[in-house]
This record gives C-alpha cells, structure tokens and sequence, in this order.
C-alpha cells in the first residue's frame, strides 16, 4: 500500500519514523511519502519537504510566517492528489494536519491521525471536525478516550511511543569520558529543539550556574538548529554541550531545567527531577492565556492532573526562582523524594513499550 505521513516538529518525526517501522513490518510492500524529518529518512522512502522549515512554535510566529504556511500548505495538498496514497497519516501538528485532514477529506481520501492534537487544551469545539474529517484517530494519553467520549467519537488508545522510543536507545558506555565531564553530580540542560525556545530559554538556563559550583551543566543540543543557537554556550565558562545525546545525558543527570513539551514526559521516564520553563513572546503568552482551558502546561502534570513538577512560566522563570526549585529537588531536596515517587505512578499509568507496532497493527487491520 501507499502511505503519505505528515510530521511537523522533531518528536512528531521520531514517532512517524517508528510507525514506519511497524507499518512495513505488517505490509512489506508499504511505499511511503512524506513530509517529516531525519528518522524518517533513515527508515525508507521518499521525504518531499523536511519539518525544520514548516517548524513555527507560538500564536505570534505563526501570523508572521502565515504565507510561508500557506504556501507549504498548496504545495503539501498538490503533492497528496499527485500521489494518490491508499490513506494519509497525520502525526500531531494540528494548525497544519488539521486543514490537510479537510482537503483529505473533501478529496475523498481516507485519513488516519496518529498522536491527537492536543484540543483538550483550548478550542475543544475542534473535536467535531476531527470526527468529521478523520477516519481513525490513535491517542497516546488514556484521559483522551474519555476527552473523545463527550463527542460521541471512539478512538484507539495505542500507549505512548515515548516508552518505543526510550526502549530502542543503547546507552554509550564511556559517556562520561567521551565528553570530558567529570564526577561532579550533572544539571541537564533541555532548552528544546525549535529557534524560539532556544532563543527565550538557554540564556535564562545558563544564568543560574554560577549559584551552583558544586554540580556541572550540561546542554543537550539538536542538529537540526545551527550553531548559532548555541553560541552563548560557549561564552559560559565550565558548560558543555552535546549534540544529539539526550538520552544517555539525562541516564546520567541528577536534575535537569526543561522547556516545555514532549521532553518533560522523557526526563520523567528517566526518573530525573525536573523544573519546568517557557518564555514566549509577550502576544503568544496573552494570547495563550486567554485560549488555554487546562490547568498545567507540562505533559508530566497533565497526565498526573496533579502539580508533580514546578511550572515556571514566562515572568517567573527568572533566575532567582530556577534556582531556588532547583535547590529543593536536588539530592537532599526537600521536594526530591515526593516527585520521584509521583515519577513511579506516572511510569505506571504510561504502560509499557509497543505502541508504534500496536497502531501499525491497527491501521492495517483498518485498511484492510
């Protein structure tokens, strides 16, 4: 069968890259389209436009970059009708798979959605267009049935991928000595992966080593930004970075200060303490705070509908209070204990690895 996948964004890329993986596992004829990133390359076909140029994060951004989007948006439905796919995969991204679920849709192509939007945020009213445009859709949190419930909608829940991903990962055995660090007790730094977070909250990260001489900080870097975006690391005395080793980074971090988004659910799968951070610009925070209906930003949070890490958000992440949430659930903490032992529940309520292979099973029951 033919398959068109449509990842927006680097975690979005890894789950399609791994759903991939299941899909030919059940169809060893699977042709696959795509507009994604580096992990999908690496499993096969043929890439049409990679996701670091569709990559906008916040309301202000967006607007300014709305004739890029629409343009990448003609182009994206033009090359779907070119190749005439037996279904088209979204993958998260909502803006842009939302309005390529319609065209699907309205073109009489079957559509799948693997990783829901995250509507239960703000604007549920989209769940109405989601059951009219989307055939199947796949979540990966279990409060999402039940979201989908109130809208007379059945969706599959798969698991979460996050456990697919985290399973597939060797740790290096010299990383430590690969990268020079010593045996000072580690601060991860996870400033995210698109321009803008990085931009708002590396310089903020950076700012609260000096209050912490005993522990060394370390960034975790991303290929896909250049250079540049990391330019102040090395202006910092006694900082690393290191590119593309997340994982084994946090395997061996006592805390870590990360951005919000999909790598608090990872640092809390490593058991690693976390404060939580996100800057914006000034209309996309107004904006947000008008439209947001849920209680918490980080994924950690709310899937545990309870506070188990600190949120710092836009004026309060400041230095002074980073640094003092940080004290509390380093070793020793007073707060260290309580989010390690709401880390187990989370684990817990996450299931177990397969979900990739579970979704591949379901769709090609579906196709068939």
């Amino acid at each position: 069968m033919k398959y068109y996948l449509i990842a927006g964004e680097r975690s979005g890329d890894m789950h399609a890259a791994n759903l991939m993986r299941g899909l030919a596992q059940q169809d060893p004829q699977a042709t696959f389209r795509y507009y994604g990133g580096d992990a999908m390359q690496a499993v096969g076909g043929e890439l049409v436009r990679h996701y670091q140029d569709m990559n906008f994060m916040g309301i202000w951004e967006v607007i300014k970059n709305l004739g890029k989007i629409k343009r990448f948006l003609r182009e994206c439905q033009a090359d779907l009708l070119a190749f005439q796919p037996d279904v088209l995969i979204l993958v998260d991204y909502a803006g842009f798979n939302m309005r390529m679920a319609k065209f699907a849709k309205q073109n009489g192509l079957r559509t799948f959605y693997y990783i829901s939007p995250k509507i239960w945020a703000w604007n549920t009213g989209r769940a109405h267009n989601i059951k009219r445009w989307v055939d199947k859709m796949f979540v990966i949190f279990p409060f999402e049935v039940d979201f989908y419930k109130q809208f007379d909608y059945q969706v599959d829940y798969v698991g979460n991928p996050l456990w697919d991903a985290i399973q597939q990962h060797h740790p290096l055995p010299d990383f430590k000595a690969k990268h020079q660090l010593d045996e000072r007790p580690i601060v991860a730094l996870l400033p995210g992966s698109r321009p803008q977070e990085v931009q708002k909250m590396l310089p903020m990260m950076l700012s609260v080593r000096v209050q912490f001489p005993q522990y060394q900080f370390v960034v975790a870097g991303v290929s896909n930004l250049s250079t540049q975006m990391y330019e102040i690391v090395q202006s910092t005395p006694d900082v690393k970075m290191i590119l593309e080793e997340t994982y084994d980074l946090l395997l061996h971090s006592e805390v870590a200060v990360v951005t919000s988004g999909t790598a608090t659910l990872e640092t809390a799968l490593f058991n690693v303490p976390q404060v939580v951070g996100y800057r914006t610009s000034f209309l996309t925070y107004k904006l947000g705070r008008a439209l947001i209906k849920v209680n918490y930003l980080s994924l950690v949070n709310l899937v545990m509908d309870k506070p188990v890490v600190k949120e710092l958000i836009q004026s309060e992440c400041n230095p002074q209070q980073l640094a003092e949430e940080l004290r509390q659930i380093m070793e020793g903490g007073v707060k260290r204990a309580a989010v390690l032992a709401d880390y187990a529940t989370l684990r817990a309520k996450m299931g177990s690895a397969g979900a990739s292979e579970k979704a591949a099973q379901l769709m090609w029951q579906y196709l068939q």
